[in-house]
């Protein structure tokens, strides 16, 4: 499989470039690379806020992803991108641990008012917007937040991967979306 750049193209079947992959060809690593690059980068900015921290743990994911590729079974198109988002979530996850603790009590949210307005603030608000504010949480809420919201986890699931309990799962997604509300309620 000693293929070059221009043997592949936008075009060529996922499932030939993983094989090349598993034979370490850069050219097929490169395509898969910037194949989902611009998606594993907006993941990570959803946990690592910092963008040159979220480009090292992107990086990081992709080495990860193709020192590993020998143990991945393609299954066809969605599989690749799948497995990325685990182990990219699990990356971010890491490098969120390695910083600091990412769980908080909450004590300073308690006075956070319950309210949400009647009408739908969120038709009015563009994606970047909608970020920039899950980003502005702290890292434990956005992390429980996202896990959630974008990952589709449950609780239980959440508490296994990030060692806490159910409860403090559901504590720290509840607090998130208080937290997120006020902000959104502080736009209109």
């Amino acid at each position: 499989m000693g293929l070059n750049s221009y043997e592949f193209s936008n075009n060529t079947d996922e499932g030939y470039l993983v094989k090349c992959c598993k034979n370490n060809n850069p050219a097929a690593q490169k395509l898969l690379y910037k194949k989902y690059e611009g998606a594993m980068m907006i993941l990570c900015l959803r946990y690592v806020v910092d963008y040159e921290d979220a480009k090292e743990v992107l990086m990081d994911g992709f080495y990860s992803f193709f020192k590993n590729i020998g143990r991945f079974s393609y299954l066809g198109e969605g599989s690749v991108k799948a497995w990325l988002t685990k182990i990219l979530v699990n990356q971010c996850l890491s490098f969120l641990r390695k910083r600091k603790p990412i769980f908080s009590t909450g004590k300073d949210l308690d006075s956070y008012e319950n309210k949400w307005a009647e009408e739908n603030v969120l038709d009015n608000m563009n994606i970047k917007e909608i970020m920039k504010l899950v980003q502005s949480l702290p890292d434990g809420y956005r992390t429980v937040f996202n896990l959630y919201v974008f990952e589709g986890m449950n609780h239980r699931e959440i508490g296994e991967m990030l060692e806490i309990s159910e409860n403090t799962s559901k504590s720290q997604l509840h607090k998130a979306r208080e937290i997120l509300k006020k902000k959104i309620l502080q736009t209109i």
